[in-house]
């Protein structure tokens, strides 16, 4: 889970790229880098940390130009402090910078195919540098000194028969344009908006519509699965779909965890998919638990709210806001070690022991991942003076872990791996726990936009629907994600740069 943005404007970009990666901030919180492009030259700045940290003012001088590219990050594998902050960047053909959001699932293959047949070198453990090598390579192989349209959507082609996974980019070609496209599944979401100027048209692509919104870009749609989009620096935008039978299938869990509330995602309102969720879980709990005792309906704050209203409602019960949250904490489930998910769980939520004292409560939350956040929560609340604790997940256990760019654990790390519900319910401490059918999260997200006939629901069904993950994979996947890897030692240096490229009409 990455967030990406990428504007071909009449003006200067780089506050703008600021925004917008602020806006999505909650997609990344490892890294943030921004490349920007003015008279023959790319200007890049990315570092570890948050967008306000990477950029300053004497960085946001140099990130001159109309045009740019942004990204903010969060490992998918190995180590959280690494040298794999983007965009990247390639210097052939034509100067090539790319800002990823996703997990190519044969990228250890491509990397092989690129150094023995494409004689190309990657330089990090990170696919988006082997995404950003294919795409030039198929670029340089049929294109003359300023690529057409046609030569863009060829090599898109290519890109799509080489690479699989779930995927979603921005890249910028020097003297080109523009270019974003998304895997032929539409795993991961990625839209495209426009705004008139004075000057001419702009566009912008983004991982959330929200980022769209807050720039003051119309949403023109979501970039199609197996899409290539290409927009020149005359600003005529060019489009076609250029994989081979694409399928919109969308990932859930964006609907559960990952999007904003206030973003669309392929025609769906998350808000409204949330509270289709909340409706659910009450229909099921007054169907199996008719007879329950709950005084009280808690949301663990943020993503679990839109749900837990729309339940309390169902069950003709009040909401309260019995944890304050720290803002200043980052999202638990994706910090790099198990020690300091832990620690940080206290840090991030205060109970209000008002709201708890001698009642029997009703947590709700989006989703239950590894299981310590929700046991110390539910320790919390009794510590609280909470007479009994239920607990409510907004989505089905999580049983397998996410291999098209959620950095989901490896499955022993998943609570609700090879374990009943009663298990997990004693493993974390609650007095009763109630999950989400996936046949009612599914009809939830899936009311917003009918078009949608399957999504990635890999994470709670074990099905990956790219059809080529296996045992050998996912083992390989779990020495990478565990939590020793995560907690090792180092860092990167801070990339503040310019590369002087020389070449006309590069907006």
């Amino acid at each position: 889970m990455c967030g990406i943005v990428g504007i071909v404007g009449q003006y200067p970009v780089n506050q703008s790229i600021y925004d917008a990666l602020t806006v999505l901030q909650h997609r990344g919180q490892d890294a943030a880098g921004m490349v920007t492009l003015h008279d023959g030259r790319m200007f890049m700045r990315k570092a570890n940390g948050l967008v306000r940290d990477v950029f300053h003012t004497r960085h946001m001088h140099r990130l001159s130009g109309n045009v740019g590219i942004g990204h903010v990050r969060y490992p998918t594998a190995g180590c959280s402090s690494s040298a794999e902050a983007q965009p990247f960047y390639v210097n052939s053909p034509f100067g090539i910078a790319l800002a990823h959001n996703g997990n190519l699932t044969n990228a250890a293959n491509l990397k092989q195919e690129l150094y023995k047949t494409d004689r190309r070198h990657i330089n990090t453990s990170s696919d988006s540098e082997i995404l950003l090598n294919v795409f030039a390579h198929e670029l340089q192989k049929n294109s003359t000194l300023k690529p057409t349209p046609a030569d863009i959507f060829e090599a898109g082609r290519q890109v799509y028969k080489r690479c699989f996974g779930g995927y979603a980019a921005v890249a910028l070609i020097l003297g080109v344009g523009m270019v974003c496209f998304r895997d032929a599944s539409g795993i991961r979401p990625l839209v495209i908006g426009k705004r008139e100027t004075e000057l001419g048209m702009e566009y912008m692509a983004a991982s959330e519509s929200v980022a769209l919104d807050a720039l003051g870009y119309e949403l023109i749609r979501d970039v199609a699965p197996g899409e290539v989009i290409f927009v020149d620096f005359e600003g005529n935008l060019h489009s076609q779909v250029c994989a081979e039978n694409p399928q919109l299938s969308p990932c859930i869990f964006e609907h559960v965890y990952l999007a904003r509330p206030d973003s669309m995602i392929d025609n769906v309102s998350v808000y409204k998919a949330r509270l289709r969720m909340g409706e659910k879980l009450a229909e099921k709990i007054l169907r199996e638990w008719s007879d329950h005792d709950i005084d009280v309906v808690i949301p663990i704050p943020d993503t679990s709210t839109t749900s837990a209203m729309q339940l309390a409602h169902g069950l003709n019960l009040k909401m309260r806001h019995g944890f304050v949250k720290n803002r200043y904490i980052g999202r638990t489930f994706i910090m790099p070690g198990q020690q300091m998910r832990k620690k940080s769980v206290r840090r991030k939520l205060n109970a209000i022991e008002l709201e708890f004292k001698g009642k029997n409560v009703l947590l709700v939350d989006d989703s239950i991942v590894r299981g310590t956040t929700s046991k110390q929560i539910v320790e919390m609340a009794r510590e609280a003076g909470a007479n009994k604790v239920y607990f409510a997940s907004a989505a089905p256990p999580v049983r397998y872990p996410n291999v098209y760019g959620i950095d989901m654990p490896a499955a022993q790390e998943l609570v609700a791996h090879d374990r009943s519900i009663e298990e997990i319910q004693e493993l974390i401490g609650t007095d009763k726990l109630i999950y989400q059918d996936l046949d009612d999260l599914i009809e939830s997200v899936q009311e917003g936009n009918a078009d949608i006939s399957r999504f990635d629901t890999s994470v709670f069904t074990g099905e990956y629907i790219t059809g080529d993950v296996d045992e050998n994979y996912l083992t390989n996947l779990e020495q990478l994600r565990n939590d020793l890897a995560k907690s090792s030692e180092g860092g990167i240096e801070d990339v503040d740069m310019v590369m002087d490229i020389h070449n006309e009409g590069n907006g």
